[in-house]
């Protein structure tokens, strides 16, 4: 039973925080973790001719946040990079369409739409069950090697294989379960520039995974053939940069990437630096702990600030080849269990936000904060002063639990073991996505600007009994692609990544990511997110060019994202287009020519690229 709407304002009762069965279901549903999206049913009658051999049953898609999810699609499961051409060719035949799918942890309707009906003449073409193969392809003299994988494998096995070859990466998105066809599809990126006076060494970048890329085998048109083929495009060829980061309107087979020698990294969490001073305007006062100032320590660093909390949880890593003294080493990735599973009283709050109890978006975020200061430092004392509805959710039981395991503030390990933090059984959470070019100078301006806004908005909303944020706000800084990277001479950048750099801006050398956070289907959220997208959109363009990332959400209108026509179809192409030389358009034509039957498209692709 819901409270009355006199009691909802006060947040919720101790008999509803603690025994409340919608809520349960409202948690089961969020940490779903690997419980996969919809039966799989056994088609009686497949689509006629559909290639012999090839199994098609039928599924419902859904999404990361299950903001996205259809009727039962016809989906299929190819052995093998010829099947996957039988498949393509098929549909050109019947006049159907083929969507390449990973592991379908991403928020925007790139692969399908929400609510495409069974009726739809489309095939879904799951590219994990079978086209996972890697191997190393090339090790140079300079430390660097080459790995060639196919476009289903999951980015925590192609890591884990480099890894045991002595080689990785810079950066890469906290996510393991992501195929690796997706995260090139649409530029995944982690954190991470040059700390000062760092120089990276050969086979390390700065900016996305697609731009490590050397060479992508893809499904093409060929005129002479009247068909579709495979087709290997090298890095310097000339639709290898449309390639990159294709966003869908694809569909790679096989990548090769350059990696670099695999370094130890050490990643340091603090939980006692207010957001005050962390995104502190330009020229606060000396000593001052910001956000510049830490990425000119180390350069890579995260900021994950919980809603109506003062201080973030910052991660900082750097390199280090030896482990210091008080750091504790890791020999496997995801090494935040408080945040992979969340205690069961808490998840039955984050049930009861869903349930409708979403004025207590003020009390989630205050948990959260306590859970991940507990479980990374062991220091209870905010909890034992914390409110009596606080102390209802962080029992004893849990606290015990939290630091049964170790503490984790201080980690040390081989790359990817630090990187890597986000499992599938983490709270599902919606996200908008956007990348803020700008110079590196500007970076704590950038922040500064955006979290002020953030802040006076939550409390203009809070003061209307609106409470649209109960996630985080997450600040990433990464580097802009450089094709030296890829070591492939004539290399150029992916045209459609966010990271493309600025011809007429050499300076603007520095990417801010910001997302925000909440749980899908809370009151006013598209609205909310509309003020912050229009907000950064109209930052100054001396100093800021904002670009969407294209897996998150963006294109908001009041009641839906990827809704807004103005920005669809003007800022988005105009933020690509900014500086000039080759980009938006040049990749649009590219694509239309190597899938000029638009097997490999859709209604949402169609829109948005043209």
């Amino acid at each position: 039973m819901m409270d009355s709407p006199s009691n909802q304002g006060g947040g919720l009762s101790r008999r509803r925080l603690l025994a409340s069965s919608a809520a349960a279901g409202g948690a089961v549903w969020l940490l779903r973790g690997l419980v996969r999206p919809g039966s799989a049913y056994a088609a009686s009658a497949p689509p006629p001719g559909f290639p012999a051999g090839i199994y098609v049953y039928q599924r419902a898609y859904e999404n990361w946040a299950g903001e996205i999810r259809t009727d039962q699609l016809w989906t299929c499961a190819p052995r093998n990079p010829q099947e996957v051409l039988d498949v393509v060719n098929w549909a050109y035949s019947v006049g159907w369409t083929v969507r390449a799918q990973g592991r379908r942890h991403g928020w925007s309707p790139l692969t399908v739409a929400d609510g495409t009906p069974a009726a739809a003449r489309v095939v879904l073409l799951d590219t994990t069950a079978h086209l996972t193969a890697m191997s190393l392809e090339q090790q140079a003299a300079d430390g660097s090697a080459r790995v060639r994988v196919q476009a289903g494998a999951s980015l925590e096995t192609l890591l884990a294989f480099a890894g045991a070859g002595g080689y990785g990466v810079a950066s890469a998105p906290a996510p393991g379960d992501l195929s690796v066809g997706g995260a090139l599809a649409i530029g995944a990126h982690g954190t991470a520039i040059p700390a000062v006076g760092e120089r990276p060494s050969s086979g390390h970048g700065y900016g996305s995974l697609s731009n490590l890329v050397t060479e992508l085998t893809v499904v093409v048109w060929d005129d002479d053939a009247g068909r579709y083929v495979l087709r290997t495009v090298g890095r310097a060829e000339p639709d290898c940069d449309a390639l990159l980061t294709h966003l869908g309107r694809s569909l790679v087979t096989e990548a090769v990437l350059r990696v670099g020698t695999d370094h130890n990294l050490r990643c340091q969490s603090f939980l006692n630096i207010p957001a005050t001073e962390l995104f502190a305007a330009p020229g606060a006062p000396a000593g001052t702990r910001t956000l510049a100032d830490f990425v000119d320590r180390t350069g890579r660093v995260e900021a994950i600030w919980f809603a109506f909390t003062d201080c973030p949880w910052l991660k900082v890593w750097s390199v280090a080849p030896k482990r210091p003294l008080t750091a504790r080493m890791v020999d496997e990735p995801y090494n935040y269990p408080f945040s992979d599973s969340l205690p069961e009283p808490v998840a039955r709050l984050a049930g009861d936000l869903v349930s409708g109890a979403w004025a207590s978006a003020p009390l989630f975020g205050q948990v959260q904060y306590l859970l991940a200061k507990v479980a990374l430092t062991g220091d209870i004392t905010d909890v034992l002063l914390s409110g009596t509805l606080v102390r209802d959710v962080l029992t004893g039981d849990v606290l015990t639990h939290l630091l049964a395991g170790g503490l984790r503030s201080d980690l040390w390990g081989a790359s990817r073991n630090l990187l890597q933090y986000v499992r599938p059984t983490t709270l599902r959470e919606t996200a908008n996505g956007y990348a803020v070019l700008t110079r590196r100078t500007d970076l704590q301006w950038v922040v500064s600007q955006f979290a002020s806004f953030y802040r006076t908005l939550l409390t203009q909303y809070a003061a209307r009994g609106e409470y649209p944020v109960n996630g985080q706000v997450e600040i990433r800084v990464t580097g802009l692609e450089d094709p030296f990277v890829c070591g492939v001479p004539g290399a150029r950048s992916p045209l459609l990544s966010a990271l493309r750099p600025r011809p007429d801006r050499p300076d603007a050398d520095t990417a801010v990511w910001i997302d925000v956070l909440s749980l899908p289907t809370t009151p006013a959220l598209n609205r909310f997110y509309r003020d912050i997208e229009q907000f950064l959109l109209a930052l100054d363009g001396d100093r800021a060019t904002v670009r969407v990332e294209w897996s998150k959400g963006w294109a908001y209108s009041d009641t839906a994202a990827w809704s807004d026509p103005n920005v669809l179809t003007r800022a988005i192409p105009a933020s690509q287009r900014a500086g000039g030389g080759p980009g938006w358009d040049e990749a649009v034509t590219l694509l239309d020519q190597l899938d000029p039957h638009r097997v490999l498209s859709s209604p949402f692709l169609d829109a948005l690229l043209r």
